[in-house]
């Protein structure tokens, strides 16, 4: 599957920025912000290659991406703010999110908000859904705002750097592309395991809750 989907990803990513520049970037990491599973990983590293072949600036790559996941967390944070406790008893279990996972966020948001955001936004799959508890939470939308731009910058602009790097060296050095296909395949099946994990817990869950 991964085989198929990844080069999918890889030509969707660079047509669109090919095509749209700064915007594309910022429109890629809004769609990744908004609950979409579109990989940073895939995104800002293509926009360092840009940087690379003289195309893009490596500073304003990563502001474009940051500004992309405020606007696509404007999206998240409002769905979880104006549906709430409502919408999660209601639709929660096609997306296995149970009130006992909705009061688990509401409490960590209310003790621990600012760096739930901060935290959440350096962190893979994680900071693709962190708005929506945030909305849930209520948090001030102008400081999740604030923390979302301060936290997901440099998770850009490292990425970008990355891809920066791979594109000195991925002709000159072949070590480059071997240790990316390494990472690569980590990646994927740690990403693989916490999803195996997260499905099978909450199924489980919602079994012992309705033979309860």
């Amino acid at each position: 599957m991964t085989e198929r989907i990844l080069p999918f990803l890889i030509h969707f990513v660079t047509q669109v920025i090919g095509s749209l520049g700064y915007a594309g970037i910022a429109a890629l990491m809004g769609i990744e912000s908004a609950c979409v599973p579109l990989p940073s990983e895939i995104i800002m590293p293509f926009a360092g290659y840009l940087v690379y072949t003289g195309r893009f600036s490596l500073f304003w790559a990563a502001t474009a991406g940051a500004i992309g996941c405020n606007l696509g967390s404007v999206i998240a944070y409002w769905v979880g703010a104006a549906g709430g406790r409502p919408l999660v008893m209601r639709y929660g279990r096609w997306v296995l999110m149970s009130h006992h996972d909705l009061d688990r966020m509401t409490h960590f948001f209310e003790k621990y908000g600012t760096i739930t955001v901060l935290v959440g936004r350096l962190l893979p799959v994680v900071r693709t859904f962190i708005a929506f508890p945030a909305g849930v939470a209520r948090m001030p939308q102008l400081r999740f705002h604030v923390y979302t731009f301060i936290g997901s910058w440099p998770w850009c602009f490292g990425l970008a750097y990355v891809g920066m790097k791979l594109g000195e060296k991925w002709h000159t050095d072949p070590r480059f592309e071997q240790a990316f296909h390494r990472f690569h395949l980590v990646v994927e099946l740690g990403l693989l395991a916490a999803v195996i994990w997260f499905v099978w817990s909450h199924i489980n869950r919602f079994r012992q809750a309705s033979e309860a």
